[in-house]
């Protein structure tokens, strides 16, 4: 973490691409995990997509709940 924030300070640009390049792959790894799991019941190729945005709100509005 200490690499992170030095990193946040000294060069900021580069920080927040590697962010979120970091973020996008994470997501890219849920939404395959998802068509996985999902593929076998014959959905449409959006379907994943949903859910994984679904369960990410229902994420969010727990977390601004519990405040």
């Amino acid at each position: 973490m200490n690499y992170l924030r030095r990193l946040q300070i000294e060069r900021p640009v580069l920080f927040w691409v590697i962010l979120m390049v970091a973020f996008w792959l994470a997501f890219q790894l849920v939404l395959l995990v998802a068509e996985l799991l999902l593929g076998p019941f014959g959905l449409p190729s959006w379907a994943p997509l949903v859910v994984v945005l679904g369960v990410l709100v229902i994420i969010a509005r727990r977390q601004q709940g519990s405040r």
